[in-house]
């Protein structure tokens, strides 16, 4: 079944899905670190240390997640659990207490394992190999990741600060469970492609593959287990992507001598090269919710037309931005045509741009030094270069790994994608660690503007010089690296 404009109809069941799906965790998102402060008393630096634990570990389970669908669950059913994982995961963590507080993020973290990674591959099965609609099809989609978080965290942050931060959770997962009913009151228009071909396909349904599926599920029941001792003890998280990390890329460097042809061989290490700068535009670019996030509450003054908007309104700005330039960039790369940036030209404008709007935010909080309250227009310019070097870097990084891995190394480089990506949210915990100002047990509503102002804006400043000289390298090796792709822009 097609729409007018000749997308199959699936899409818009998937479209809402995701968008539910993403108000729910930007939501919780922009509420976690004031929850966490302000609800449990945490002190700065216990509060970025769990939150740079939780949200590596989301970006790293979809990599485990996408190997189960694939051989056990199939997409659709994948999806369906981690549906019901994060919903449970967010009206868990309405409850007041320590103890469930981790048990609810770790049912947020295995849940999201199943439902990322899964949810997109649906989008693409709804599409036979080759047709010319995927790309605008997976736009499409990907406009329905910013809707969600866009509204959620204006809608999540003021329920939450307005009636405490609970209620904003409550919303967060009657969005997750809004998503859920959404996928499965949809799931005949892409069902027959979601499963086909599976293990669990009715044509190949037999019983050792059903006790498969039984073993995964308790596997979700340790997998949760592993999760919430991981969030007690979020330090151990480290420790997890070094012990990780170097047999993979061991492997890689050992698989290009010994597999690859010599044009493979470059290409597979372009990748490897970009790959590792993108944990620097990550490591900076995901303050926005833990730094940037307490920046906004403590110094920044918010006041708008006479209201005070709440702190995690302001969330809602990149992901904005994102729908206002993302067709303006997507323009832009096609009416360029063959004066296109390379892939590595375009790494080195995003992680320039993540500079600028640091030293936005670091000028800002500058000339305020004496009082300790920064201009709202510091903030909103600071987000407006991020999003810009966002649209520069992300989709194209994704793109490149698919143009520039081995023929049968790309599943496994898509999961090292992803890989780079859960360290660096590790690495932004412990860069805003560098900005903690009150001790544990202290209250954010007690710290003095003045004494915060500079702490915060050191710390920028220092990520705008680092931002600024990486991507300035890169842009300068640019033409060099861009000799290893071999012709592939």
């Amino acid at each position: 079944m097609h729409d007018p404009h000749g997308h199959p109809r699936g899409l818009y069941v998937l479209f809402f899905s995701e968008m539910w799906e993403r108000f729910s965790y930007y939501g919780m998102r922009a509420l976690l670190i004031f929850y966490m402060t302000q609800t449990f008393r945490f002190g700065d630096e216990l509060s970025y240390t769990v939150y740079g634990a939780y949200t590596a570990l989301v970006y790293l389970t979809p990599v485990f997640g996408g190997l189960i669908a694939d051989r056990v669950l199939g997409y659709r059913r994948a999806v369906i659990v981690g549906s019901l994982l994060m919903a449970a995961g967010q009206f868990c963590l309405a409850i007041e207490s320590v103890p469930v507080f981790y048990f609810a993020l770790s049912l947020l973290i295995v849940g999201n394992g199943f439902f990322k990674a899964n949810i997109s591959t649906i989008v693409g099965k709804l599409y036979a190999a080759g047709d010319a609609r995927r790309d605008a099809g997976f736009t499409i989609f990907y406009m329905g990741i910013n809707v969600g978080a866009g509204l959620a965290p204006v809608v999540c942050g003021w329920v939450g600060e307005t009636y405490g931060w609970r209620w904003g959770f409550v919303l967060a997962g009657v969005g997750m469970v809004a998503g859920l009913v959404n996928f499965l009151w949809g799931q005949a228009r892409f069902r027959e492609r979601a499963d086909a071909g599976g293990p669990l396909d009715p044509a190949n349904l037999a019983a050792p593959a059903r006790s498969r599926e039984v073993a995964v599920y308790a596997g979700v029941v340790v997998a949760v287990g592993a999760a919430c001792a991981l969030m007690n003890f979020p330090e151990f998280v480290g420790y997890l992507f070094l012990f990780s990390a170097i047999p993979i890329l061991a492997y890689l460097v050992g698989y290009s001598f010994t597999k690859c042809e010599p044009v493979a061989r470059h290409r597979l290490w372009v990748a490897l090269t970009l790959t590792a700068v993108s944990v620097v535009f990550w490591a900076f670019f995901e303050q926005a919710g833990s730094s940037l996030n307490l920046f906004t509450d403590r110094n920044v003054d918010r006041e708008v037309l006479g209201l005070v908007v709440p702190a995690a309104v302001f969330q809602a700005v990149n992901p904005l931005f994102i729908l206002i330039f993302g067709p303006l960039f997507a323009a832009l790369w096609v009416a360029l045509g063959a004066r296109n940036p390379t892939i590595p030209l375009k790494f080195g404008l995003g992680i320039l741009q993540l500079g600028l709007g640091y030293v936005a935010l670091f000028y800002g909080a500058w000339i305020s030094r004496d009082h300790g309250s920064v201009a709202l227009v510091w903030l909103v310019l600071g987000y407006l270069f991020h999003t810009t070097g966002e649209l520069c870097l992300s989709p194209v990084g994704l793109s490149m790994i698919t143009k520039l891995s081995p023929p049968r190394m790309t599943g496994m480089m898509m999961g090292v994608w992803f890989l780079s990506i859960s360290f660096a949210q590790y690495v932004a915990g412990l860069l805003a660690r560098l900005t903690s100002v009150a001790e544990e047990g202290g209250a954010a509503g007690a710290i003095d503007p003045v004494a915060t102002v500079m702490v915060y804006g050191g710390l920028f400043g220092q990520l705008a010089l680092i931002a600024l000289a990486v991507g300035a390298i890169t842009m300068l090796l640019a033409p060099l690296v861009n000799r290893g792709t071999h012709g592939i822009r």
